[in-house]
C-alpha cells in the first residue's frame, strides 16, 4: 500500500500484519516505494488504477528493483493482508478490496498477472499484483484475504508457494493501459494450462454453496501468442477459478546467494558454515551454470525464519527463503 503500512511487518496469529506509523505517503521517504502520482503514468481505471513499474527503492538495506521481468518464476513463502487496509490506496493508486483476488509484490509491474500455486495442496490460483510488498524478510508475495482463501492458506496465514507471472497476459494488460485501451482491473484471455488439471470454481464470499468439481484434460498445445480460450475467459477469471493439482510441498532452504563463478560460492559457502550446515548446487540457466549456497533443509518454517534474520543481520542481504 501506498503509505508506510506495508513497510513494517510483523506476524501475529500466524498472519502478517503492518503497523500504521510514519510518513503519510511513501513519496515522502526517502529511498521507499515511490507515492502513486497522476501524471508520469498510464490512465486510470475504475478503482484509480494506473500502470506502473517505478523505481527502484530501499527497505531496511535491501534494494529493490522493479522491471518488466516476463521469465520470473520463484518459489518461496506467501503471506496475505486484508481487514486493516480494505479500501486504502495500493501502489499503482487503485482501492485495495481484500475480497478481490489481488497481492502486492516487490518488483513486478502493476497490474500484471501471476500463477500463484499453493505447493502444500495444489490449489493454483490467477492473481492481479497491484501493490508493492511484502516488506517481511522471507516472503515473497502478500496476497489478498479472498486470494488466501480461494488458496487454502487463511488459517495458516503463510503457505509455500510458486509464483509464475503469465508473461502474455502480463504484457498484453501493459499494452492495452499504456494505450488506454484497458482499465486497471480489467483480466486479460488467460493461456490455456498445459497439464490436466482439476477446475473448480468458488461461489463469492458469504455464498453457502457446493460447487461440483469438473475434469478438465489440457488441450493439446499452443503457439506462444495469447490463446483467445472461451474456457479461460476474463469472465471465467472474474469468477475466481481456483485449479486443483498434487501437492508438492518440497524443501524450504535459506539461499545465500547465487553465483555464476564457483569460487565466489565456495567463498560464501564456507563463511555460512558458523549458521548451520550449508551446500552448493548446480543449476543450468540460459546463460550458463548457477551456483546456489543454501543453509538446510528445514521442517520448521519458525526456525527457518529465525535464522533468516540471523544470516541477514550478520551481512548478507541477499539471503531469502525458498521452496525446493
Amino acid at each position: 500500500m501506498r503509505n508506510r503500512r506495508s513497510l513494517q511487518r510483523f506476524k501475529s496469529r500466524g498472519r502478517v500484519l503492518v503497523v500504521l506509523a510514519g510518513c503519510a505517503f511513501l513519496g515522502a521517504c526517502a529511498s521507499q516505494p515511490e507515492a502513486y502520482q497522476v501524471g508520469n503514468t498510464a490512465p486510470l481505471g475504475p478503482h484509480g488504477g494506473v500502470y506502473k513499474v517505478g523505481k527502484p527503492y530501499q527497505i531496511d538495506g535491501v534494494w529493490y528493483y522493479p522491471s518488466e521481468n516476463y521469465d520470473y518464476d520463484e518459489t518461496g513463502i506467501a503471506s496475505w493482508y486484508g481487514p486493516h487496509f480494505d479500501k486504502q490506496y495500493t501502489a499503482n493508486g487503485e482501492r485495495f478490496d481484500q475480497n478481490e483476488v489481488t497481492a502486492a509484490h516487490r518488483t513486478l509491474p502493476m497490474p500484471s498477472f501471476v500463477r500463484v500455486t499453493n505447493l502444500d495442496n495444489g490449489r493454483s490460483l490467477v492473481v492481479r499484483i497491484n501493490d508493492r510488498g511484502p516488506f517481511a524478510h522471507g516472503r515473497i508475495l502478500d496476497l489478498s484475504r479472498r486470494a488466501a482463501q480461494l488458496l487454502g492458506m487463511e488459517g495458516t496465514g503463510t503457505a509455500r508457494v510458486r509464483v509464475q507471472i503469465m508473461a502474455d497476459e502480463s504484457r498484453q494488460i501493459a499494452m492495452q493501459m499504456n494505450s488506454g485501451q484497458l482499465q486497471a482491473d480489467t483480466p486479460p484471455v488467460e493461456a490455456a494450462p498445459r497439464a490436466p488439471v482439476m477446475a473448480e470454481s468458488l461461489p463469492p464470499p458469504g455464498v453457502d454453496a457446493r460447487p461440483q468439481p469438473i475434469i478438465r484434460a489440457a488441450p493439446a498445445p499452443r503457439p506462444a501468442a495469447v490463446a483467445q480460450d472461451p474456457a479461460l475467459s476474463p469472465a471465467r477469471l472474474a469468477r475466481q477459478t481456483v485449479e486443483q493439482g498434487a501437492p508438492a510441498p518440497g524443501h524450504l532452504f535459506i539461499q545465500a546467494g547465487a553465483f555464476q563463478r564457483y569460487t565466489n560460492a565456495n567463498r560464501l559457502n564456507a563463511a555460512l558454515q558458523a549458521f548451520g550446515q550449508s551446500a552448493i548446487t548446480q543449476v543450468q540457466t540460459r546463460e550458463g551454470p548457477l551456483f546456489r549456497v543454501r543453509l538446510g533443509p528445514f521442517s520448521d518454517m519458525h526456525d527457518a525464519d529465525a535464522l533468516l534474520e540471523t544470516v541477514l543481520k550478520s551481512g548478507y542481504p541477499d539471503a531469502k527463503l525458498v521452496v525446493d
